[in-house]
């Protein structure tokens, strides 16, 4: 699993799998779901984290 945060795009996208995403779906408003071709979960994203995501959320960054 690999978490990836863009402060300028205020994105979260979690990869829950080494795999290519065949289809999306958003299931609310900010929030999409990312699908491989036999229909398993292979990714997160949250957009506009800050006021998406409830209170308590911390982001640390880590070293590349």
């Amino acid at each position: 699993m690999k978490i990836k945060y863009d402060h300028r795009a205020d994105a979260l996208y979690i990869n829950l799998a080494e795999a290519i995403s065949d289809a999306s779906e958003e299931v609310r408003p900010g929030l999409i779901l990312d699908f491989d071709k036999e229909g398993r979960l292979v990714g997160i994203e949250i957009l506009d984290v800050k006021n998406t995501v409830a209170p308590g959320l911390t982001i640390v960054e880590a070293a590349e």
